[in-house]
C-alpha cells in the first residue's frame, strides 16, 4: 500500500498499544468486555479449556493417530499483546426502524453503506492501538442483510446429505460434546482496501479502507470432528463437497440464505483447523459475528465463513447458492457486469476465491497525519509502521519500504507474536516498522510497503482493476 507524503507545519500524536493488558473489571476474566444484563448471548457460559481435551467418536479407520497436544489459554500466549478494553456498545440511532434495532453496536465503527445493513470497519488508528487481538465491538462487520437473532437454547446445526448418521445438534452438544479447540485467526474481507480500485474506475462493490480486516481467537468444534461423527462417506460414495447454509433471509437470486462450501479435503484436514465457532476473544459471540454459531475458516476470506450457520450438507458437487457464484471472484479486468452476465464468468471455477493473498498497510504514518518539520524533528527518526497478512497459513517472512517509487528497498523489523499450530501454519497477521530519517521522507514523493511470504509470493506494483473490487493488493 502506498502512501504520499507532504511536508506541513503542525503537531501531531500517535496511539501506542501498552505493553500489558489492562486489570478485568469486577474480578472478571471476559478481558473487560461487559454484557449488557438484556444481552441476547446470555446464558452459555463456557468452561475453562482442560488439558488435554477428550476427542470425539469417531470411525476407528479415520482416528487421527497423533497424540493430542494440550491447549495453551490463549490469555496467557498473547498476555502481552491483550488490549480489549473499548467503551461500551449502546444502540445506534442509525438502527433505528430497521431490523437491527435490537442489536448494541461500537458508537466508533465506520459505517460504509448506509443505514442498513450495516457493513463496517474500525477507525484504522483504533485498530492498530489494539495491537494483536482485536477486541469483538471493534471487528469488522459484513453483513448482506438483516442479523437473525439467535436463541442459543433452541438454535441447532442440521449435518445431512451424505452422511450415514444424520444429525441435528444443538449449541450445548456443539460446546460440551466436542473437544473445545480455540485458534487465533486473522479474518480479511475479500475486499479490504477496495476504495483505491474504485478511485480508478467503479467497481460493483462499496468502499472498503484498510481496516476490513481483524484478528481474533475464535473457539469451537472442529468440522472434521463433526463430520467424522456423523459417518461422512468416502468418496467413491460421491461425499465431495461440504456446504454450509445460514440463517438470514436475502434477496439474491430471488430470495435465498447466504450458502458456500468447501471441498472434502479442506474439511477433512486437521492442519486446516476449520471450526464450528461459538466464541471469540473467550466470549459468545456477538449478534454481528454470527450468533450463537458461525464456519470460522483461517486463512481464508471472510466470504467463506458462513455466520448465523444452520445447516451442514455433504454433496457430490459444490454449492449451487446464489452468492457461491455471485460473489468472492476476481474476474478478469476487461469482464464488466454486462459481459460477466451474457458469458457466465461469475460460474467459471478458475475466478473464485478461497485463500488470501499477500497483502500489508502503512499505518503510520496516518491518513492526513501531519509531521513538523523543525530543527528537533529532522535530528530524531520517523518510525513507520504498518500491518501484514498472507492466506493459506504461509508466514510472513519479509516486509520492505521503498521512498523511490521502488528503485530501492528498506528490510523492516517483523513483529509476529502468533504461535504457528502443529503443522506449521500461520494464521494471523503480524506487523512490521521500520526507521526513517525525516529528512528522507520529506524528500519521498511516494511512499509504499510490499510483503513477501514464505513462498516468496509478493505484492505487484500496479493496481489490478475487477468488476467486485477484491484481492487489491498492489504495494
Amino acid at each position: 500500500m502506498a502512501a504520499s507524503v507532504e511536508p506541513r507545519q503542525s503537531s501531531f500524536g500517535r496511539l501506542d498499544a501498552p505493553a500489558t493488558a489492562p486489570p478485568a473489571r469486577n474480578g472478571s476474566s471476559n478481558g473487560g468486555i461487559r454484557r449488557r444484563a438484556d444481552s441476547p448471548v446470555r446464558g452459555c457460559g463456557f468452561p475453562p479449556l482442560i488439558s488435554p481435551p477428550r476427542k470425539a467418536i469417531v470411525e476407528e479407520e479415520e482416528q487421527d493417530e497423533e497424540d493430542e497436544e494440550p491447549e495453551e489459554d490463549w490469555r496467557e500466549a498473547y498476555g502481552s499483546q491483550l488490549q480489549l478494553e473499548v467503551e461500551p456498545s449502546t444502540r445506534d440511532p442509525r438502527d433505528e426502524g430497521t431490523a437491527d434495532a435490537w442489536i448494541d453496536r461500537n458508537p466508533s465503527l465506520i459505517r460504509l453503506t448506509g443505514k442498513h445493513p450495516l457493513n463496517c470497519e474500525p477507525p484504522l488508528a483504533r485498530l492498530m492501538h489494539h495491537g494483536f487481538i482485536t477486541p469483538a465491538p471493534l471487528h469488522y462487520v459484513r453483513n448482506h442483510g438483516a442479523v437473525p437473532k439467535g436463541d442459543w437454547a433452541t438454535w441447532t446445526v442440521e449435518v445431512t446429505g451424505l452422511v450415514r448418521r444424520p444429525a441435528r445438534l444443538t449449541m450445548d452438544e456443539l460446546a460440551n460434546g466436542f473437544a473445545a479447540a480455540e485458534v487465533p485467526a486473522t479474518l480479511v474481507c475479500a475486499g479490504n482496501r477496495r476504495k483505491e480500485q474504485n478511485m480508478v474506475q467503479q467497481t460493483v462493490g462499496f468502499n472498503w479502507g484498510a481496516a476490513g480486516v481483524s484478528t481474533s481467537v475464535w473457539r469451537g468444534a472442529r468440522l472434521r470432528e463433526v463430520l467424522l461423527r456423523c459417518g461422512i462417506m468416502s468418496r467413491k460414495g460421491q461425499a465431495l463437497n461440504v456446504c454450509f447454509e445460514g440463517a438470514e433471509d436475502l434477496p439474491g437470486g430471488g430470495g435465498s440464505k447466504y450458502g458456500t462450501s468447501v471441498t472434502r479435503e479442506w474439511a477433512l484436514d486437521p492442519s486446516r483447523d476449520i471450526l464450528l465457532a461459538y466464541a471469540q476473544n473467550g466470549e459468545p459471540l456477538l449478534p454481528d459475528h454470527g450468533f450463537p454459531v458461525r464456519v470460522l475458516i483461517p486463512g481464508c476470506i471472510g466470504g467463506r465463513m458462513v455466520k448465523w450457520l444452520r445447516r451442514i450438507v455433504v454433496t457430490p458437487a459444490e454449492s449451487d447458492n446464489y452468492y457461491h457464484f455471485k460473489d468472492n471472484r476476481v474476474l478478469p479486468s476487461h469482464v464488466d457486469a454486462e459481459l460477466a452476465n451474457a458469458e457466465a464468468w461469475w460460474y467459471r471455477p478458475e475466478y473464485i476465491i478461497n485463500e488470501l493473498n499477500t497483502n500489508s498497510v502503512i499505518t503510520t504514518p496516518g491518513h492526513d497525519e501531519i509531521l513538523p518539520i523543525n530543527a528537533f524533528t529532522t535530528q530524531r527518526a520517523y518510525t513507520m509502521k504498518g500491518y501484514a497478512y498472507s492466506g493459506g497459513g504461509k508466514k510472513i517472512t519479509r516486509v520492505e519500504v521503498t521512498l523511490d517509487g521502488g528503485e530501492s528497498w528498506m528490510l523492516c523489523t517483523l513483529d509476529i507474536p502468533e504461535k504457528p499450530n502443529k503443522y506449521g501454519r500461520y494464521w494471523c497477521w503480524c506487523f512490521w516498522s521500520v526507521e526513517i530519517e525525516v529528512l528522507d521522507l520529506l524528500g519521498a514523493k511516494e511512499v509504499a510497503v510490499r510483503a513477501w511470504d514464505q513462498t516468496h509470493n509478493t505484492q505487484p506494483e500496479k493496481l489490478i482493476w475487477n468488476l467486485m473490487g477484491m484481492m487489491n493488493n498492489c504495494w
